[in-house]
């Protein structure tokens, strides 16, 4: 996966993710986690979207954001695993 930051300032951060699916996640756990704004707009279908981040520390949001997917991704590996 690729990512690149387009634009840091203060408060606000945008970031070009080539999965859709992955900036649509992101997006629904930063406005949980009390991102000020998570959105994400894609110019064309064949672009990268570009995940739109406002709030206090925008790039610690985005961390946390990625810790909390890894841990709710683990858990679902866990539960999966014990259905066998």
């Amino acid at each position: 996966m690729e990512v690149k930051i387009l634009n840091e300032i203060k408060d606000s951060l945008d970031v070009e993710i080539d999965s859709l699916t992955i900036v649509e996640i992101l997006r629904v756990y930063l406005n949980k986690e009390g991102a000020k704004v998570a959105a994400w707009k894609r110019d064309h279908p064949t672009r990268s979207p570009v995940l739109h981040i406002e709030g206090p520390n925008p790039k610690k949001l985005l961390r946390d954001a990625i810790k909390a997917l890894e841990k709710e991704i683990d858990s679902v590996v866990v539960e999966f695993n014990k259905m066998k």
